[in-house]
């Protein structure tokens, strides 16, 4: 299950998320290597935990939230930025957005490194970022509609739910995910996705009570502070045997 779009894009143009999703798009193809990109610079801008807890390549804190690993990394993390990051930064402004979208990747590096500071895996992707955008849209807009693709085998549905509930499952997962592969690799930095989500939150924190807190929600029943769009629901032609 994954989101597609929300029923609340901003009313202004989001140029930091369009700007950073830009950013990490050239990224991805000066050092994609079946592109004969750089794999140098990519294996030098990675983060390497234990390498930073020895003072080297301290800059991989920065540097990682703009690599990815492969196509798919790529497009699943720009889709969640591009469905969640415009109302953020319609709210915190752009220059207030961006400087907590560093703050939350930067976060999300130090719960990962916290978790496993002997590791001289690299860590690369937007996701821990993304994961601070995620946690602040929960708590700024968690009444707003999202259309998740709901994927079974071969079949595929699209239906509608509050951004708590798929921000929540998505969150616990994480937890459940980290927790379980405690002591292994798995591949995915899911203390970085829970450690970001958290640190999103927070950081949104003095943006919900400068709008009013509560009084926020009761205004906006929840949802970003503007009309609503209705897509038109999607069909799929029948095929025969």
């Amino acid at each position: 299950m994954f989101p597609i779009r929300d029923h609340n894009p901003s009313s202004t143009r989001p140029v930091v998320t369009q700007v950073l999703i830009a950013i990490n798009v050239v990224m991805f193809l000066v050092t994609a290597p079946w592109l004969g990109g750089m794999v140098g610079l990519w294996e030098n801008l990675a983060l390497y935990p234990v390498a930073v807890a020895n003072g080297y390549n301290v800059w991989g804190l920065l540097t990682h939230m703009f690599l990815h690993a492969g196509l798919l990394h790529l497009g699943g993390n720009m889709l969640f930025l591009w469905i969640f990051g415009d109302n953020l930064e319609e709210q915190m402004g752009h220059a207030g957005f961006l400087v907590f979208y560093l703050l939350g990747g930067l976060a999300a590096a130090g719960f990962q490194m916290f978790a496993d500071i002997g590791s001289g895996i690299p860590m690369v992707g937007a996701s821990g970022a993304i994961a601070a955008v995620m946690g602040a849209y929960l708590l700024m807009f968690p009444k707003a509609r999202v259309d998740v693709v709901l994927i079974i085998i071969i079949f595929f549905k699209i239906f509608t739910i509050p951004a708590w509930v798929m921000l929540g499952v998505w969150f616990a997962l994480q937890l459940v995910s980290g927790y379980s592969m405690m002591g292994g690799e798995s591949g995915v930095a899911y203390w970085a996705h829970a450690g970001g989500f958290a640190a999103g939150v927070v950081l949104a924190l003095p943006v919900f009570l400068r709008r009013g807190g509560p009084a926020f929600w009761r205004a906006t029943d929840g949802k970003p502070p503007h009309r609503p769009v209705d897509y038109a629901p999607t069909r799929i032609p029948p095929v025969s045997r």
